[in-house]
């Protein structure tokens, strides 16, 4: 369905030509989305940013999400209490979790954003980017810890995810633009020709490049 990402992001970012009037930001989630978000970010003019959040998994089967936490002030700890129960798994487990991955999360962040603050998102349009999203509860984290920031309007935008997942975000956000719903989902990647892993060192290149949009100057300054 998408020859890569960057094609993913291009088919994106036609159907996201309204928010060019709300002020964008582009907030991806590293590493899969950022080669997506960059792409609605070049369309849009748009600065690139992203969310940093990290998936918490069951003991014994680390794929299968338990919650999630991320990044802020007070970062954003979202867990299935549900499944902690059925699973009987102690809460001790949950907070070694947590910090382990906060600590991965501060590895990041000082890796990919060489100490830029993060891009204002109050009053703004704010688009938050994966490269698709499954179960959709780390996307669920990332939006809750996004809204609390005061975006003037809050959009889901991903190339694929099951219809169940849009239907369990939909309250999560002002809008979302998914452009495949296939009933039939196993993984992320069996919906793109090329689902290479994105390596650190295009992430840093990409979010360099867009960190702030390029504007012409005002009338009687100079060009930088």
């Amino acid at each position: 369905m998408f020859r890569d990402r960057r094609d993913a992001g291009r088919q994106l970012a036609a159907r996201l030509a309204s928010c060019r009037g709300g002020d964008p930001v582009v907030l991806a989630l590293p590493r899969g989305g950022v080669p997506i978000g960059a792409e609605i970010a070049k369309a849009l003019d748009a600065p690139l940013d992203i969310v940093l959040v990290r998936k918490i998994g069951v003991p014994f089967q680390p794929e299968l999400a338990l919650g999630a936490i991320v990044d802020g002030e007070a970062p954003e700890l979202l867990i299935d209490d549900q499944l902690m129960t059925m699973l009987a798994i102690p809460e001790r487990y949950v907070e070694q979790q947590r910090l382990r991955q906060l600590k991965e999360i501060e590895r990041r962040r000082r890796l990919y954003l060489e100490g830029r603050p993060p891009v204002a998102v109050a009053g703004r349009t704010a688009i938050v980017v994966d490269d698709g999203i499954a179960t959709g509860y780390t996307m669920r984290a990332a939006l809750r810890a996004i809204s609390r920031r005061g975006p003037a309007r809050l959009v889901l935008a991903v190339p694929v995810a099951p219809p169940e997942t849009i239907a369990a975000l939909a309250a999560e956000v002002d809008e979302i633009v998914c452009l495949s719903t296939p009933d039939q989902f196993g993984a992320i990647g069996q919906f793109y020709t090329d689902f290479r892993q994105i390596e650190d060192a295009e992430v840093i290149a990409l979010l360099r490049e867009r960190s702030a949009p390029a504007t012409p100057p005002r009338s009687g300054e100079p060009a930088t």
